[in-house]
């Protein structure tokens, strides 16, 4: 059986490169280059169909470690609950009051890009503390 080592995480939404230079921001990921031939995005953009602008865009991690992140447009709004979420894994091996302040610092520096938070759900016997939140199309991540 052959092991998958690579994978993409793909968005439907509305407006493709808004949400992927978000994305961008909250994982210093980077926007690729344009495609050969073409000095920007919106030189290439330019070059499609009308129907077809805008359609796509790409956020990669530089490393070359992270998933590749492809945002496509689709014509229908989000109605639901997201049944897969990214976490966000800003206080991974901190606990209690230094984890907390952690994940408040970086919810605030996501409010600031266009976040909306929902929820902070407190440590129990299981699960340390996190944030729930949605990014500027109101797709649900946590701050983990």
């Amino acid at each position: 059986m052959t092991s998958i080592k690579k994978f993409q995480v793909t968005f439907d939404c509305a407006r493709p490169e808004r949400v992927a230079r978000f994305w961008c921001e909250v994982l210093g990921y980077v926007m690729p280059p344009p495609p050969e031939g073409f000095a920007t995005w919106d030189d290439y953009n330019a070059s499609l169909p009308p129907e077809r602008r805008d359609a796509w865009s790409v956020a990669v991690d530089p490393s070359g470690e992270g998933p590749r992140m492809y945002f496509q447009r689709v014509p229908e709004g989000k109605v639901a609950k997201n049944r897969l979420h990214l976490d966000v894994r800003v206080g991974t091996g901190l606990v209690g009051e230094e984890r907390l302040a952690v994940l408040e610092a970086e919810c605030a520096r996501l409010l600031a890009l266009g976040a909306t938070r929902v929820q902070l759900l407190v440590a129990d016997e299981e699960n340390e503390s996190c944030i729930s939140m949605q990014d500027i199309e109101g797709n649900e991540f946590c701050l983990d």
